[in-house]
């Protein structure tokens, strides 16, 4: 009997932050859940799943001990950490059904440099790049391209090792800071470095079972720091879904020209992949080029798919781990605007206080068409709601256009208590 035949599910689900809330929250709709786990899960998680303290999500041969303690039936892994770590791979090898990919498909987003290679290899259009572990070589490159160029730590950075640069200056001091003072640690012993590409950035999902894709939502982030796009990069300060710049045909594009072929590629490497694959793309005279992939759902915008997401959840990710395509109904979608408007601590993605105070996140919680998810937060004692990371909160509205989820979310935003927080004002400017 296959997981998705039976009717009740005990699911666990790794991971702490905003898009790990939301896949709790909206797995906790689905009329097959028996119970929900979350390890760690963070305040705001603990309104819809028992928590799992104790246990690092990358201690693998722990959390599959504790899968069968619990009789664990399905796992959905929310960061790239324990993918890249072969949890997947040691839940299978338990017989436990896990949504994510093995270890050796999580490379996809472990290593830029493997990224682009195959990109590159199976002509799914991207921008041209180098790889290199050489800092000379990367500044001789830097030396005969020219500026404005993008330079990249090859491993895993949090979103955070990707510098634009638009001088020779920025360029060489970016090199030295990931190649030389190892600001990235180990991710940067290798540095990709590409052309600076223009237009719009979009991001799409698409579930894959090892032989191709199906299409999930797409969505746009905004991942500067500052209104109107200053500033550096961060994880995400907010985003929203579905897209303008999405169009059904750009859609069709996208998994015509991008996610199928990655798919059959990573097959015939030898490293299929299943999973949710994540395309981060620039987009500009109906051209797609891809910028990234990640191996998960991507933070801030998973946010706004589990918003406008009314099939099961739970249904969908267990048939597709399962790689029975042929036996899932379509995707229904809400065909409102969803909006997330990330609050930050001050001083992030730079250095920034821990356990500050948060009042009335209930109240925000409690307006109609709004849920509050919360990325980095903890209690102090039963009563007080603090902070403990640098994005915290994600304050999600539904409307029926940009301007209408805006207002909302915004709305929300005003009605939370936390001095030492701070918001983008423009999320949906464009």
């Amino acid at each position: 009997m296959s997981l998705s035949e039976k009717e009740k599910v005990r699911v666990l689900v790794l991971g702490s932050g905003g898009r790990e809330h939301s896949i709790c929250w909206k797995l906790k709709q689905s009329p097959i859940l028996e119970k929900l786990f979350c390890l760690p899960g963070n305040a705001g998680i603990a309104s819809v799943a028992e928590c799992v303290s104790g246990i690092s999500v990358t201690d693998v041969p722990k959390v599959v001990e504790w899968c069968k303690e619990q009789k664990i039936d399905f796992v959905v892994v929310g960061p790239e950490d324990p993918l890249t770590k072969g949890v997947v791979d040691a839940l299978s090898d338990a017989g436990i059904l896990a949504f994510g990919p093995n270890k050796e498909a999580a490379e996809l987003e472990n290593s830029k440099a493997f990224m682009k290679d195959i990109l590159h290899k199976y002509n799914v259009p991207t921008a041209s790049y180098i790889r290199t572990t050489s800092p000379d070589e990367a500044k001789a490159y830097i030396e005969k391209q020219g500026v404005p160029i993008v330079v990249k730590a090859s491993g895993l950075c949090a979103g955070k090792g990707v510098i634009l640069c638009y001088t020779k200056e920025e360029a060489m001091q970016a090199i030295d800071e990931i190649m030389v003072s190892k600001i990235f640690k180990d991710s940067g012993n290798e540095v990709v470095i590409e052309e600076l590409l223009e237009g719009e950035e979009a991001s799409y999902f698409a579930l894959c079972d090892g032989e191709t894709a199906i299409p999930v939502a797409g969505a746009q982030d905004h991942k500067q720091v500052y209104d109107g796009d200053k500033g550096p990069n961060t994880g995400g300060m907010g985003a929203y879904s579905p897209a303008p710049v999405l169009t059904p045909e750009m859609e069709q594009k996208i998994m015509d020209e991008v996610m199928i072929p990655t798919v059959k590629g990573m097959k015939a490497e030898g490293k299929p992949f299943k999973g949710v694959l994540f395309a981060g793309l620039m987009i500009k005279n109906g051209q797609i080029k891809v910028l990234e992939h990640n191996v998960r759902f991507g933070d801030p915008e998973c946010q706004t798919v589990m918003m406008r997401m009314k099939s099961d959840l739970l249904k969908t990710l267990i048939l597709a781990a399962e790689g029975s395509f042929s036996t899932m109904p379509p995707l229904e979608w809400d065909p409102r605007t969803a909006m997330v408007v990330v609050m930050a601590a001050k001083g992030y993605p730079g250095s920034y206080a821990k356990d500050t105070p948060i009042n009335n996140v209930a109240a925000a919680d409690a307006m109609k068409d709004v849920v509050v998810f919360h990325a980095g937060t903890g209690m102090k004692g039963d009563q007080v709601l603090v902070s403990t990371g640098g994005r915290v909160l994600g304050v999600a509205s539904l409307g029926n256009d940009v301007l209408e989820a805006q207002t909302l979310a915004y709305k929300a935003v005003d009605a939370i208590d936390w001095p030492q927080g701070f918001c983008r004002r423009d999320i949906g400017h464009r």
